[in-house]
């Protein structure tokens, strides 16, 4: 891969000021000008992050991010892992990266009105160095995926053989493939990709962490129903299809598993802690079936009993261990929870009683709504924890938790 020139860097490094201040706009008009220059990639994007604005306000972050870590790639390590497996998880190809190339030097110069030409000969440079690697890195996954035993390539039809309601909104899909062939085993904490058709004919694309565990013979997803949470907002579409209109024995499209959150090999000895908010239990759950040599903390947090979902697997798995403490902690009990002898304290996951459960040796694995990951990892920062004894995964598109307490 050919280096970037130093006249290049200079060039992007001197574009920063103006990304800082610009990235939403930028952004933005970005998504603009190629949904309607390439209507055909609308299917990669979610809809409902690109009305709320989340995603335009990733994508600014990212694009900033890559200008001031320009010199030094390496830093991007963690990013490029992360994005080079959301790609692969939804089928993005070489074909699509001029796509985006274009529209994003389009935007710049429609923006500066017009860019000097040394700016976006700079950012296509750049641009096209970037691409570079996402390409090698999306390439090894999809070899991983395709060649290990019963992997497969693209979207494979799977078989809904039984639902279950879990909680007030979270509804699991257990799914076998129709072809009858066996299934490749997923790393503890990763995803699959599920497509569906739309309305106006085209089709739409989710991830959903897979719930349960790596030796079982099927996939299952839990799937949180996202319901509008103010009267101008729409559900989600997604969601509402898998929850209202797919029935034991229909089929959906599927593709192989991806994801770099996922349980890493810790020595025996090493204390885990999983912390989980709401749906955020879905990756946890399934790392807690496979974390059977570690002593374990899994730390589960809801509203109350009714939005508790997956609460009896969970207590089975710790009756079946010696080395595993369980503790629920819900924000509003109710009558009812009080009186229940699995409720263990009411609260939120405060500073002083993460304490109680973590020692300097302490894994922490966290995932759960975006407020409550923002306090999680404010708190692990004041009782001065090891970053690199610290993994979360975000449900939608992904900011950087340092940035946002």
């Amino acid at each position: 891969m050919k280096p970037l020139s130093s006249e290049t860097i200079k060039t992007v490094q001197a574009t920063i000021p103006f990304l800082s201040e610009n990235g939403m706009k930028l952004t933005e008009h970005f998504y603009k000008r190629m949904f309607k220059g390439n209507p055909e990639v609308k299917e990669f994007f979610n809809t409902s992050n690109q009305e709320s604005g989340a995603q335009q306000r990733a994508l600014g972050s990212a694009i900033c991010a890559f200008a001031q870590n320009i010199e030094t790639p390496e830093n991007l390590a963690a990013a490029v892992s992360r994005i080079g497996n959301k790609h692969a998880s939804l089928g993005v190809k070489p074909e699509h990266y001029p796509i985006v190339g274009e529209h994003l030097l389009g935007a710049i110069d429609d923006l500066l009105d017009p860019a000097p030409p040394e700016i976006l000969t700079a950012w296509g440079e750049a641009y096209g160095f970037l691409a570079d690697v996402l390409i090698g890195a999306e390439d090894g996954i999809y070899s991983s995926q395709e060649n290990q035993e019963g992997g497969w390539s693209d979207f494979r039809n799977m078989e809904v053989i039984r639902r279950e309601h879990e909680s007030k909104w979270i509804t699991s899909f257990y799914l076998k493939p129709v072809d009858g062939k066996p299934l490749p085993t997923f790393k503890p904490g990763q995803y699959i990709t599920v497509r569906i058709p739309t309305p106006d004919g085209s089709t739409t694309m989710r991830n959903y962490s897979l719930s349960g565990s790596p030796e079982w013979d099927h996939y299952r997803i839990s799937v949180k129903r996202e319901v509008p949470r103010h009267a101008d907002t729409p559900e989600g579409y997604v969601s509402s299809y898998l929850h209202t209109k797919l029935a034991v024995g229909d089929s959906i499209e599927v593709r192989a598993p991806a994801g770099d959150f996922f349980l890493q090999d810790h020595p025996a000895e090493t204390p885990v802690l999983f912390l989980s908010g709401g749906v955020g239990i879905t990756p946890l759950l399934s790392m807690l079936h496979s974390a059977d040599k570690n002593p374990v903390t899994f730390l589960h947090g809801a509203i109350n009993g009714e939005f508790h979902a997956l609460r009896d697997e969970v207590l089975e798995l710790d009756e079946k261990r010696e080395n595993q403490n369980v503790h629920f902690r819900y924000s509003a009990p109710s009558d009812d929870d009080l009186q229940n002898k699995h409720f263990h304290s009411e609260g939120l996951f405060t500073t002083e009683f993460l304490a109680e459960f973590i020692t300097p040796e302490t894994q922490v694995y966290f995932c759960g709504p975006k407020p409550m990951m923002q306090h999680i990892y404010k708190a692990l920062n004041s009782l001065e924890h090891p970053e690199e004894q610290i993994h979360y995964e975000f449900f939608g598109p992904h900011d950087e938790l340092a940035e946002l307490v």
